[in-house]
């Protein structure tokens, strides 16, 4: 194959938007997939929403201006030090996404109900995020993007400050690609137990992977051997309670469980170790992944009772269910007795006025209990009572490489690499330092894929 323009490494969201934002701008693209053509999409096919900055318009019932938005991501980071001038880069760059996307083939559906309440500040894909792989490799192609399916790129090669080409493996042995502008796209290492398990020990083989099993870190991994400064905490990652029966990978969105704030979460001591009701679900549910992770082999149970049902999005699997909490305990394997006494001191401990409206911060807690339930806690009364088992579901790792405003990698030397720019999870820590907003992660991938996808076609243009 004759060098071409821009070599996207990744076909999932920020890839295929860089993709098509190259092509746009006038430069020769090809599109390294590794998946399969069926399987396209890496992490983005179980993705339905992305969150941006708005006035009033037609697609959501409300404003959600960039100072809230600020707000909403100042309080999931907490402490923790992340890129303000890139945070604000995307907040300001996700107010052209709507139209963006719709040029480019998503349809929206109204926003769907449920415990997240994310009506106001997301817009929810027709289809979901297998529609908008669909769509958007359909306008990539139709634009001339070439794209090459099942190529795993396994090393990325260096010449000082220059990336001279790829090294990938396919069906067909191993290839050389040479571009003047690579754009990575790759994801994290999240799918990669093994190093997961250098932080996490072996917890880590106890862990649920959301999505695809092809983001095993390879692409980052050179980046890092070649002098790609690192940002973000290794042991760090967006996770959330899963059903402990998902399988180990690709279950996606409908194996992650939302009844935790109406009820109680306790582990295999049957006892409770969080605050259910800390904040409202769409600031809080990331943060359950990481509890869960903490707690003897990784496993929890969420327990609520009849008031609940209908209530939250069902995950693919349906709850245990029984009479009585003590034969509830039995069918989890946890000892009876003890969870009828955790049930009981949370019972005894709530006050409040017994209304259950889980979009709003109400009155219903928990007084002398450690650990409280802050709100929504309502006493757990039958006439029957539900569980759902818990592990932690792994979205995608926090550590990757760190960039610049015009998405170029930067390196430990304190300058930047030449032709190369990256996009999405693999860039993300940059901004999410700890916990999640709702459908921030494909605003990150569509911003940093525009801007990755324009700055390698003007490199390219005058290499």
């Amino acid at each position: 194959m004759a060098q071409v323009d821009v070599l996207v490494v990744g076909g999932g969201n920020a890839g295929l938007v860089a993709a098509m934002t190259a092509r746009e701008a006038g430069a020769s693209v090809v599109l390294l997939e590794r998946g399969l053509e069926v399987s396209r999409g890496g992490n983005t096919r179980h993705t339905r929403d992305v969150r941006y900055a708005h006035a009033a318009d037609e697609h959501t019932p409300g404003i959600y201006e960039t100072a809230e938005f600020w707000s909403d991501l100042k309080r999931v980071a907490g402490s923790r030090p992340f890129s303000e001038e890139l945070a604000r880069l995307v907040i300001d760059g996700s107010r052209e996404l709507p139209s963006w996307m719709h040029a480019h083939g998503v349809r929206w559906q109204p926003p769907l109900r449920g415990a997240l309440n994310l009506a106001r500040t997301n817009l929810f894909f027709l289809g979901g995020g297998k529609a908008l792989v669909n769509a958007y490799y359909h306008s990539a192609i139709q634009s001339g993007v070439r794209v090459r399916y099942g190529a795993t790129v396994v090393r990325l090669r260096f010449a000082s400050r220059d990336c001279v080409g790829v090294q990938l493996e396919n069906e067909q042995g191993v290839e050389e690609l040479t571009a003047r502008a690579i754009v990575v796209a790759s994801g994290g290492f999240e799918a990669n137990v093994g190093w997961l398990a250098r932080y996490w020990g072996d917890a880590a083989h106890n862990y649920i992977i959301r999505g695809t099993p092809n983001n095993d870190g390879k692409v980052l991994a050179s980046l890092l051997a070649n002098g790609a400064s690192p940002v973000g905490d290794p042991r760090a990652f967006h996770a959330v309670a899963v059903d402990a029966r998902a399988p180990k990978f690709d279950g996606g969105i409908v194996t992650r469980v939302d009844s935790i704030p109406f009820g109680i979460v306790v582990n295999q001591s049957a006892q409770r170790f969080g605050d259910e009701g800390a904040d409202l679900w769409p600031k809080r549910y990331a943060s359950w992944g990481g509890l869960i992770a903490s707690q003897p082999g990784q496993l929890a149970f969420s327990v609520f009772d009849s008031r609940a049902v209908g209530q939250f999005i069902p995950p693919m699997f349906h709850p245990y269910a029984a009479n009585s909490i003590e034969d509830l305990g039995g069918m989890l394997g946890l000892d009876p007795a003890t969870l009828c006494e955790t049930v009981t001191n949370y019972n005894d401990s709530a006050r409040g006025d017994g209304v259950l409206d889980i979009s709003s911060l109400d009155n219903n807690h928990t007084e002398s209990l450690d650990p409280p339930k802050s709100h929504w806690a309502l006493p757990l009364a039958g006439p029957r009572f539900y569980a759902y088992p818990l592990r932690p579901g792994v979205t995608f790792t926090y550590m990757g490489v760190t960039v610049g405003p015009h998405a170029r990698v930067r390196t430990l030397a304190g300058d930047e690499f030449t032709n190369v720019f990256a996009a999405g999870e693999v860039m993300a820590g940059n901004i999410l330092s700890q916990g999640y907003l709702a459908g921030f992660g494909l605003t990150i991938g569509s911003v940093f894929g525009r801007i990755a996808g324009r700055e390698a076609a003007a490199h390219a243009a005058v290499d």
